[in-house]
């Protein structure tokens, strides 16, 4: 694993880079959805724990989990190896997230709160020392505007790949041989992700080098955090970032409860998922592509305005209707596929101006700082839609049949919830201000500056 001094200044990556790059999402981008969507489903239908105290472990451990975001970013920042400050997480973080998947995914009944409380806490800390570390590396492979969209569009891309995969397989399952429902549906994820997970990573640390800093971090924590505050893109960006997944945790945490009660298809949560998700991989070169033309966070929000238009026809939908949610879902999973792309790509250029103002390389502390928004919103997000379908009385337990006006609150909750989410991040994402001209002139100054020191170097070394 050898590490490069080039300061990231090459801005054309061969493609091999960026898909050995891309490659450890997969296993990040299988886990997301599952844990969102079955998991509260799984431990609170199937295992028997009440609605109630699923949320609340949900609220407590992704609160938990936030508070580690920053100190994994700025442990990360200062981390100092032969392997490089990234990748040296990201393998520590391996064993601990595989120990902690095996037992959320396979527990041995009965469980309590406190079991699933424990061992998500356990979950969160490998995630967070895998997913910062990875997802700040992206920010220095290319200082170049459009290329980072083609590095988190690679990112994107595979992992929506394993995304599909892993819902493929249950479908396939389900079809082929009858086993199906949510307890076989966690269990075939919980085994790719177990295999997935030293796979991808192992690879990526292998093959792609990771360049040494020329700007060490040295600013104290709280000075760091004044000067981060005066960021203006970035507080725009994180606040838009911050709704936009309020909304998508809301959708996922309510959307199974929604194909069982309200289509009363028991099985078809992990069909409807893989039809949205290989939407969503349809979708990343479109925007991608979209981006070049009218600008990064123009598409986006085009993207996001999807959502309030097609979203409200879920309700139009009753039991038996399964098939017909399908069009939806690829339509609003195609607009999703912008989600994991461009707004990733906008982080490097907030971070860029960072740098230009302070002179130092904090792309981990940035990061962290929107992991930080994110976890705060998902833990928000799934909070307050399943305390709405506590407060409504709706009844999760399997066989129980709800009263029309229960699934009336469900389908409004699942429809028009998530939408008015969507449409607060789009406002937030109007008048963003890095485009690509401002970024061209943001870069032209960071690299006058590197030259600068660079010579200084050379003369002090001659000197």
């Amino acid at each position: 694993m050898a590490t490069t001094n080039n300061g990231g200044d090459d801005s054309h990556l061969p493609t091999r880079t960026k898909f050995f790059y891309g490659l450890t999402d997969m296993p990040i981008q299988v886990a997301a959805l599952p844990v969102s969507a079955f998991i509260p489903n799984y431990y609170g239908a199937d295992l028997g724990l009440s609605l109630a105290a699923v949320a609340t472990v949900w609220l407590f451990t992704r609160l938990f989990d936030a508070i580690l975001d920053p100190v994994i970013g700025f442990l990360s920042d200062r981390t100092d190896t032969p392997w490089g400050r990234r990748r040296v997480w990201m393998v520590a973080a391996t064993p601990v997230l595989m120990l902690a998947v095996f037992m959320v995914f396979f527990p041995a009944t009965p469980v309590s709160a406190g079991y699933l409380m424990f061992w998500m806490i356990v979950f969160w800390l490998g995630w967070t020392m895998l997913f910062i570390p990875y997802y700040a590396w992206a920010a220095e492979l290319s200082p170049d505007y459009h290329e980072r969209s083609s590095i988190t569009g690679w990112r994107a891309g595979l992992g929506l790949v394993a995304s599909v995969i892993s819902k493929l397989i249950p479908v396939v399952a389900l079809l082929l041989y009858g086993f199906g429902g949510t307890p076989a549906v966690v269990w075939m994820i919980g085994v790719i992700m177990l295999v997935l997970l030293p796979l991808c990573v192992g690879l990526t640390v292998w093959q792609v080098p990771e360049q040494k800093s020329v700007q060490p971090v040295r600013m104290p924590v709280f000075k760091g955090i004044r000067t981060m505050l005066k960021n203006g893109p970035f507080k725009r960006l994180v606040l838009a970032f911050f709704f936009q997944y309020v909304g998508i945790a809301f959708a996922t945490a309510t959307i199974v409860f929604y194909i069982r009660g309200v289509l009363q298809e028991e099985e078809g949560s992990i069909v409807m998922l893989l039809v949205y998700f290989s939407a969503s991989l349809c979708g990343v070169p479109f925007w991608v592509w979209l981006s070049k033309q009218i600008g990064k966070h123009k598409a986006w929000i085009m993207s996001l305005l999807v959502y309030p238009v097609f979203s409200p026809l879920y309700l139009l939908l009753g039991p038996g209707d399964f098939y017909w949610m399908l069009p939806i879902a690829a339509i609003t999973g195609f607009a999703g596929g912008s989600f994991s792309t461009l707004p990733h790509s906008m982080k490097a250029d907030v971070i860029d101006l960072d740098t230009m103002r302070t002179g130092e390389d904090r792309a981990a502390w940035f990061f962290a700082a929107w992991s930080f928004t994110l976890k705060i919103a998902l833990s928000v997000g799934p909070w307050l839609s399943l305390s709405a379908l506590a407060l409504i009385g709706f009844d999760a337990t399997p066989g129980v049949v709800n009263p029309p006006d229960k699934l009336v609150g469900l389908k409004l909750v699942f429809a028009l919830s998530p939408p008015v989410f969507f449409v607060i991040a789009a406002l937030f994402a109007y008048g963003y201000p890095i485009t690509e001209e401002r970024h061209s002139r943001m870069r032209g100054a960071l690299e006058r500056r590197r030259a600068r020191r660079r010579e200084h170097a050379r003369s002090a070394e001659v000197g």
